[in-house]
């Protein structure tokens, strides 16, 4: 696991879009789970994946994938890069949220809640 900074991949489509999909092979998320959270269908995942696309600047999905990022980013620096702690918080029960992060963004989409108590951990 390595860190991936928002402002290090934030200065075009194509940084951005192989972040994610770095970020997302490393906590070990689904494709399905993915395009769940980024608002896309999981065609746009295996276009993206093949390199056939990128995620579109100013639109929902690049929204999205900057708090996924910035989500990343803080549990990195929680968790010295501690890939299992990382999975870890991402899939136990939260007592902040009352519930199970990856669940609550990919089920409720609720990213933005989980990003909130991810910054203030940090």
């Amino acid at each position: 696991m390595h860190i991936i900074k928002l402002s290090d991949v934030s200065y075009s489509e194509k940084a951005l879009t192989q972040a994610v999909l770095q970020i997302t092979q490393m906590l070990d998320i689904y494709h399905a789970e993915l395009a769940r959270i980024l608002h896309l269908q999981c065609a746009d995942i295996g276009e993206l994946s093949n390199a056939n696309n990128v995620i579109s600047k100013n639109s929902v999905p690049w929204f999205e994938a900057e708090k996924y990022i910035e989500l990343y980013e803080c549990l990195y620096f929680s968790y010295d890069g501690n890939e299992a702690l990382i999975n870890n918080w991402l899939r136990k029960k939260n007592e902040k949220l009352q519930a199970i992060p990856l669940y609550l963004m990919v089920d409720e989409l609720r990213i933005d809640d989980v990003l909130n108590v991810a910054r203030i951990k940090n």
